[in-house]
């Protein structure tokens, strides 16, 4: 996408319009899930050896960089208009870098939100997912994300819990001290490696298991 474009289309909402299109109405039978991120859930859905690639049901709607007004404004189409059961959400690493400008943790919080309130109003369960730990960005060093990453992930614990959705919590499984992503998690303090994506998967797909029920 050309620049001109890019500022054009903010949200990226192109991205995977054609891939929508092409997918049929669920049936009634079918468990479909859609997987709602940024970089580390488009990387997942491109892992041969992911649960996203191997379940057909599984659709990943992850395009990096994204930041959560981002994702809020593709939600309709990305998710919603595609009738899963159930929306995966993790995000929010990115606001903390703030890809797309400043942004205070509690607003970041507030747009994941907003995706879950639009989710449960289209009878759609909500799977929300931990932040994962970040000590640093290589992108943008030097922002200190740790102890944001850690308060973030305190609301979205304490929202999920007051509203009936389940809570993901990759951050406790991954963590090490200081506390950020440790090299076998971690290939650049933040974009999982295998191992980090075989660690989550059994997470989510308990939360997603939880959620269907």
């Amino acid at each position: 996408m050309t620049s001109a474009l890019a500022a054009q289309d903010w949200a990226d909402l192109t991205k995977y319009r054609a891939a929508n299109a092409a997918l049929n109405t669920p049936a009634p039978e079918e468990q479909r899930v859609v997987f709602m991120g940024n970089s580390i859930t488009e990387s997942w859905a491109a892992d041969t050896a992911g649960i996203i690639y191997q379940n057909p049901q599984y659709i990943g709607r992850g395009i990096s960089g994204q930041t959560t007004p981002q994702m809020l404004i593709r939600f309709r189409p990305d998710v919603i208009a595609l009738q899963p059961k159930v929306v995966v959400i993790l995000a929010g690493i990115n606001d903390i870098a703030h890809n797309t400008g400043p942004m205070t943790v509690e607003e970041t919080a507030g747009n994941i939100f907003s995706m879950a309130e639009l989710a449960h109003a289209n009878g759609i369960k909500v799977v929300l997912c931990s932040t994962l730990p970040a000590y640093d960005f290589p992108w943008r060093p030097g922002m200190a994300p740790a102890q944001k990453v850690v308060r973030l992930n305190d609301l979205l614990r304490a929202y999920a819990l007051a509203h009936g959705h389940v809570y993901v919590d990759y951050f406790s499984a991954m963590a090490d001290e200081r506390p950020g992503l440790p090299a076998k998690y971690s290939y650049d303090e933040v974009h999982p490696t295998p191992l980090g994506y075989r660690t989550m998967e059994p997470l989510v797909e308990t939360g997603i298991r939880a959620a269907l029920k």
